[in-house]
C-alpha cells in the first residue's frame, strides 16, 4: 500500500513538473517570438540586434522542438539548426558586452561547421547510431566550449564596463551560463545516466525542466536587453553635438534628464587626464583612478559614463592616449622615434593593442598617419614658396 502511495505521489509530481516545464517553454517561446517580430520590424543593422534576432528564432524553435509530448522526429529535423545556438549565444554576448565587436566571416564559418555536425548527427541515426552518439557528444562539447567562452567574455571586460545596467546583465548572463554548464552541458559528458545534450530529454524529466527554465531566463534577459535599448534610443536626441576632441559618440542619458554629476569631480578628472596625463601610468585601473580622486568607484563610473558619455573605461583612456600619440607622430622633432616607443609613452602596453585602437580611431595605421602628417608641412612650405614667387613676378 505504501509502495502504491509512493508511486502515485511520484506520478503526480512528474505531472506537475511536466506542466511547469510546458508553462516555462510557453513563456519562453512567447517572449522569443515577440522579440523576433519587434526586431524584424526594426530591420536591424547592428551585430547585437541581428544576433538577437537569430538567437530569438532559434530559442523559440528549441523550446518547442524539445518540449514534452512533441514527436521526437520534429527534434531530429530541427537539430542541425538548433545545435548552433551556443555559437549564436556566444556571439550575442560578445556583441552585447564588447563595444568594438564586429561580425567576421570566420564567425559564420564556425556557425556552419556546428550546423554540419548537427546534420551528421541527425542523418546518421538510422544507419550509424554509434556515429550519432559520437556527434551528440561533440555537440555537448561545442555547447560547453561556447558557454565557457561566453563566461570569459562576460568576466574579462566586466571591470572596465561603465554602464550600471549592463553590469547587472553581465551577472545574469554569468549565472545563466554557470547553470547551463552545471546542469546540462557538463553532465552530458560524464558517464552518468542522463540524456546527452544532442538527444531529446526524457519527457517530464528533470533535465527537460532545467532546459525549460534556462530558456525562460534567457528569453527574459534578451527581452530586457532589447526593450531597454529601444527605450533608451527613443529618449535620445536624433543627433548629439560634439564639442571637443573627447566628446562622446553616444550617451546613456536622456536629453530631458541631465546627469547629476558633480562639476568639481569632472574638473578634477579633466585635470588628471589633460595636465597630469595620468593615462600614461602603466596598468591604470578605474579603481586606481578612483583612489587618486578619493571618490567611490561607482561614482567615478557614473561620472565617466553619464557625465562624459563613455561606455568603457579602456575606451575612455585610449582617447587621451591616441591624441597623445597623434601629437608625437605629427612632431617633426620626433620623426626618428620608433612607433613602439611613442605607443608605450602614451600608456599602451604593447604595439598590437595600440595599432588596433589607433586604426579604429583614425582609419589609418600609425605609420601612415605619421607619413601624412609630416608631409603636410613640406607641401605647405612649397605652396608658400610658389606664392612668394608669384608675388615677386
Amino acid at each position: 500500500m505504501a509502495r502504491f502511495q509512493g508511486g502515485a505521489r511520484t506520478k503526480v509530481n512528474d505531472i506537475g513538473l511536466t506542466a511547469l516545464d510546458l508553462g516555462l517553454r510557453g513563456a519562453a517561446s512567447g517572449l522569443f517570438v515577440m522579440m523576433v517580430l519587434v526586431l524584424a520590424r526594426l530591420r536591424p543593422a547592428n551585430a547585437s540586434a541581428i544576433l538577437g534576432l537569430v538567437m530569438s528564432a532559434g530559442g523559440a524553435g528549441f523550446a518547442i522542438a524539445t518540449a514534452p509530448f512533441v514527436p521526437s522526429s520534429t527534434y531530429w529535423w530541427t537539430l542541425p539548426l538548433l545545435s548552433a545556438q551556443p555559437v549564436v549565444f556566444w556571439l550575442w554576448a560578445r556583441a552585447a558586452f564588447d563595444d568594438d565587436f564586429a561580425l567576421r566571416r570566420w564567425h559564420g564559418l564556425v556557425w556552419l561547421a556546428v550546423i554540419a555536425l548537427g546534420f551528421t548527427a541527425s542523418l546518421s541515426w538510422p544507419m550509424w547510431p554509434a556515429l550519432t552518439k559520437v556527434c551528440a557528444k561533440g555537440l555537448s562539447i561545442v555547447a560547453l566550449t561556447f558557454s565557457l567562452l561566453a563566461i570569459m567574455q562576460t568576466v574579462t571586460t566586466w571591470r572596465d564596463d561603465l554602464i550600471a545596467r549592463r553590469r547587472l546583465l553581465r551577472m545574469a548572463v554569468l549565472a545563466l551560463n554557470l547553470g547551463f554548464i552545471a546542469f546540462i552541458a557538463a553532465p552530458s559528458l560524464l558517464p552518468l545516466p542522463v540524456a546527452p545534450l544532442g538527444l531529446k530529454p526524457n519527457l517530464g524529466g528533470t533535465s527537460s525542466f532545467v532546459t525549460a527554465l534556462t530558456l525562460c531566463v534567457l528569453a527574459m534577459l534578451a527581452s530586457w536587453k532589447l526593450f531597454e535599448a529601444n527605450a533608451a534610443a527613443a529618449l535620445l536626441p536624433a543627433t548629439v553635438a560634439t564639442g571637443g576632441p573627447h566628446a562622446p559618440h553616444e550617451t546613456e542619458v536622456a536629453a530631458s534628464e541631465p546627469p547629476a554629476i558633480a562639476p568639481l569631480l569632472l574638473r578634477r578628472l579633466d585635470h588628471l587626464m589633460t595636465v597630469e596625463r595620468i593615462y600614461r601610468q602603466e596598468g591604470l585601473s578605474i579603481g586606481g583612478l578612483a583612489a587618486q580622486l578619493n571618490v567611490p568607484e561607482y561614482r567615478l563610473r557614473q561620472a565617466i559614463n553619464e557625465g562624459l558619455g563613455h561606455r568603457n573605461f579602456n575606451a575612455f583612456l585610449n582617447r587621451y592616449r591616441i591624441d597623445d600619440a597623434k601629437a608625437a607622430l605629427s612632431d617633426p622633432s620626433q620623426r626618428d622615434v620608433p612607433v613602439l616607443t611613442i605607443a608605450i609613452d602614451a600608456g599602451f602596453q604593447s604595439i598590437g593593442p595600440f595599432n588596433r585602437a589607433f586604426k579604429a580611431a583614425t582609419s589609418v595605421t600609425p605609420t601612415e598617419f605619421r607619413r601624412q602628417a609630416l608631409a603636410k608641412p613640406e607641401i605647405s612650405a612649397e605652396n608658400d614658396g610658389d606664392r612668394r614667387i608669384r608675388q615677386a613676378d
